[in-house]
Parts: C-alpha cells; structure tokens; sequence
C-alpha cells in the first residue's frame, strides 16, 4: 500500500500536543496507523516537543497536581485510546484506534441507510467535531457538495475519486470551505470511508438538502 495523500504539517502538529477535537484525533490516529511518512513526522514533532520542554525552566508544582492530573486522565479515555498506535490491528479494515470506537470489527458497526445504497454509521465522540463511517457501493457518487468547515476523509477500503484525483486505501483528503466537489466511488470495490466534520456540508441538490437535518451530515 503507497499512501498519496497526506495530513497537513498543522494538523500533526495540533495532534502531537493535544489541540483537536476528539473525532479529529480519530481520524488523525487512524490515517498515523497506515502511513509511514506521516507516523515518521508526527516523531519528529513529539522529539522537538521533548527538546523544548528539557530547555524549560522548572516550576514548583502545588499540592494537588498531581490529584488534578489523575482527574484529567479519567476523563480523556477516548484520547488516550485514540493515540495507541503500537497495538494489533483487530480488523483487516480497521485499523486498532478506529477499531476500539466499534467494538472491534465491521461486523459490529451499526449501519444506517441514507440512500442509493449508501450507509453511515455515526460514531460516539465529543460535539467539537463530529465523525462516521461511510459505506458507498462500487460506482455511486455522493451527492454534489460543498462546505461550511473542514472535511477529512480517510479511505480504509476501496478507493473513490473527485476534483482533487484519486483517493486509494490510506490517503486523506483536506476539503475546506472553498473546496467544492462529487467523490464516486470506484468500481472495483465497496468504498469504506472515515468521514470528520467539524460543521455542517453545503449540499447543492434539493433532496439532499431536505434530508441532510435527519442525517446528521
């Protein structure tokens, strides 16, 4: 597998230092978890981390530090999940950081239709950003759309192809809101997708407008 499409220096940065939304912290693990180019960075940008805390001047903690960071350790499971990159993946679609957000595998993954034979399955994360599995058949297209944030959507399986070129197993597309486009899927396969959304598409056509409230999209 040759990742093509990559993750933006920003977002790895924002990553490395635990700046994003939960379901962007998802997709970011998943696409670090297939890509050698990108895991090499994100070690780059932890590395240089690590360098600039050593030349830091150290600061007299307060008594309850150390009860304040335990607090903050319950309750951030879900990142904590999301950053294991060493472990076996359950799922030869999934890879382990997704995987853990299903139960393990596709066959536990609650799909909805939405229509022309296209499923989602909405995942459980913080309201910052918001986060589904896509399923789209061989050949069909996603209706015309544009967007009211940032879009990231990762290939687990299949390939689909758009304005912006071909999108195969690993490659990440980075649509924001002067990126307008059509992705279909190819025909070889069942395209997978992992979607992140951090506001609302821009549909053009009327039906999807009108559903687009039942959706969630």
């Amino acid at each position: 597998m040759t990742v093509k499409h990559h993750l933006t220096d920003d977002l790895l940065m924002a990553y490395s230092v635990g700046d994003l939304p939960e379901a962007v912290n998802l997709i970011v693990a998943t696409h670090i978890s297939l890509c050698d180019e990108c895991r090499a960075a994100l070690e780059a940008y932890e590395a240089l981390g690590g360098a600039v805390l050593d030349t830091c001047d150290s600061v007299a903690l307060s008594e309850t530090s150390l009860t304040s960071v335990l607090d903050m350790i319950h309750t951030q499971d879900n990142a904590i999940v999301v950053n294991d990159r060493s472990a076996p993946a359950k799922d030869s679609v999934l890879p382990t950081p997704l995987a853990d957000y299903v139960d393990g595998g596709l066959e536990n993954v609650k799909w909805r239709s939405v229509g022309m034979g296209v499923k989602q399955a909405v995942l459980n994360t913080s309201s910052e950003a918001s986060a589904r599995l896509l399923y789209i058949p061989a050949g069909t297209a996603i209706p015309d759309h544009g967007h009211k944030g940032m879009e990231l959507t990762l290939v687990l399986q299949g390939a689909f192809q758009d304005e912006d070129g071909y999108f195969g197993r690993g490659d990440i597309e980075i649509a924001s809101e002067d990126v307008h486009h059509t992705p279909v899927a190819d025909i070889s396969e069942d395209c997978i997708c992992l979607a992140v959304t951090d506001a609302p598409l821009k549909f053009k056509g009327l039906v999807p407008r009108i559903a687009q409230p039942f959706l969630g999209i």
